[in-house]
């Protein structure tokens, strides 16, 4: 958790401002943490924007699917006849909601020996027969039994009743995080691990459909990329696709000759079976990987655990594309390439966001909803050209005269701050109170100051 010195800094720096007769020469106004090696130092950071358009608002508001997608989704649902449909769509939305990851082997066999030492200690140790189907009943019965989904025809349009938009609004607020911090990126070629319905394919179209050539679509159902393409297609076999450019093809090209300006895997690691299933698809997708790969998972404990394995992966791996020999940084959430702090909290957190969207418009889906997820946006070359201000973690509670802001901070901690215009400047706090859940909020790093300045800081509040 962050240090008491770094949120004393938070709630002083307004004091020794005036203690000091400094003048503010900046409009970010506040220090969160000390040791920042990234200095947001501009004198307007504003520019003539107001404080509801600040450098860190990120968020989007509710997102609506392209309407030729979704008239096809409604087109190929009506032309199913399949019984019980909203019951179905239900069921399978809370079974991958409520999915764990598959237990390893090592796993497995620790909590096997922790049983069998504690059925010998209270039992008879001539019924050794009888002993090991104990073992067995009660693994059996705390093992979580993880099964790997088959998408047939009829599962892929219910997958699609269920998850096309939520699995949209995700990947598009994703999209969104780079093309708001970097417009001048105009990326050429997309490859989508796992693609399913083709969700990435269509957000990445909205979000750059003028500079994107080519889309890879890779998922082993072959139902799956049949029913995708009859969405590029309008609900038909036939007919010309909506979004020109889009291949599809059952296994992931291994070879590191070609790379992919963006590379995404949305809900799909948590579809492989084991840990050494997603290290070599990890290692495969960054292979692959020219500027940005982009994770998503559902916003769970699961789906963050997998993310930060992912992350931890690519920031640790010792392995170099010979087509790109440049490492790899946190673009986003995180403002560092530290443990995450949310793992590593007394009660770990999931640390997911989320983002509103209007359904299909199914006779039981009228209502906007909001989609929950978890992300990582891996990037190449150097963390020093990228914006690392804190990222707001959870709702933005306001209140009178003051907001609360739970921080990720630059330093690898989290922090609960409390902003006021009192003690942090009227910029700041009005930044605050216009930011959500999911933005960056802007601030600085303490100016240097003389000794005494510094000792007023570390001093306690009277």
């Amino acid at each position: 958790m962050a240090t008491g010195r770094g949120s004393r800094y938070l709630l002083t720096i307004g004091r020794w401002r005036r203690s000091f007769g400094i003048a503010p020469q900046f409009r970010a106004l506040a220090a969160l943490v000390p040791g920042v090696s990234h200095v947001d130092n501009k004198s307007d950071f504003l520019g003539k924007r107001p404080h509801r358009r600040h450098p860190g608002i990120l968020q989007l508001s509710c997102v609506r699917l392209p309407q030729a997608l979704a008239e096809a989704a409604q087109l190929l649902l009506l032309g199913s006849a399949m019984p019980n449909m909203e019951k179905q769509v239900q069921a399978l939305t809370n079974y991958l909601w409520s999915r764990h990851l598959p237990v390893e082997p090592e796993e497995l066999q620790r909590r096997a020996v922790l049983l069998e030492k504690k059925i010998l200690e209270n039992a008879d140790s001539c019924q050794t027969e009888k002993h090991h189907e104990e073992i067995l009943h009660a693994l059996r019965r705390t093992t979580y039994h993880w099964q790997e989904l088959s998408y047939s025809e009829g599962l892929s349009l219910v997958y699609m009743a269920a998850r096309l938009d939520g699995g949209f609004a995700a990947v598009s607020r994703a999209f969104h995080e780079i093309q708001a911090r970097l417009p001048e990126f105009q990326p050429q070629t997309l490859m989508d691990f796992g693609s399913g319905t083709g969700s990435v394919t269509w957000a990445a179209h909205s979000t750059w459909g003028q500079s994107l050539r080519e889309y890879m679509c890779v998922d082993s159902s072959a139902a799956m990329l049949e029913l995708a393409e009859k969405l590029l297609k309008g609900g038909s076999g036939s007919g010309m696709p909506c979004v020109p450019g889009v291949f599809f093809r059952q296994f992931l090209p291994v070879s590191p000759k070609v790379q992919f300006d963006v590379v995404v895997a949305a809900f799909s690691l948590s579809e492989l079976p084991s840990k050494a299933d997603r290290t070599d698809v990890v290692q495969t997708l960054w292979r692959k990987t020219g500027h940005f790969l982009v994770l998503i998972e559902n916003g769970t404990k699961a789906g963050h655990s997998l993310l930060m394995d992912a992350r931890d992966l690519v920031l640790n791996g010792k392995e170099k594309s010979p087509l790109d020999p440049r490492p790899g940084f946190v673009f986003a959430p995180c403002p560092h390439e530290l443990p995450c702090p949310q793992l590593t909290a007394s009660k770990p957190l999931a640390c997911s966001f989320s983002q509103a969207y209007y359904p299909i418009p199914f006779s039981w889906n009228k209502k906007p909803k909001e989609e929950k997820f978890s992300l990582v946006i891996l990037a190449r070359g150097s963390p020093e050209k990228a914006n690392r201000w804190p990222r707001i973690t959870q709702p933005v509670l306001k209140r009178p005269r003051h907001v609360h802001c739970h921080l990720c901070c630059p330093d690898g901690h989290m922090q609960h701050a409390v902003i006021t215009a009192r003690r942090h400047g009227r910029d700041l706090y009005r930044c605050a109170r216009v930011s959500s859940w999911g933005d960056l909020l802007p601030v600085i790093t303490p100016l240097e100051l003389p000794p005494s300045a510094q000792d007023a800081q570390d001093a306690p509040e009277s």
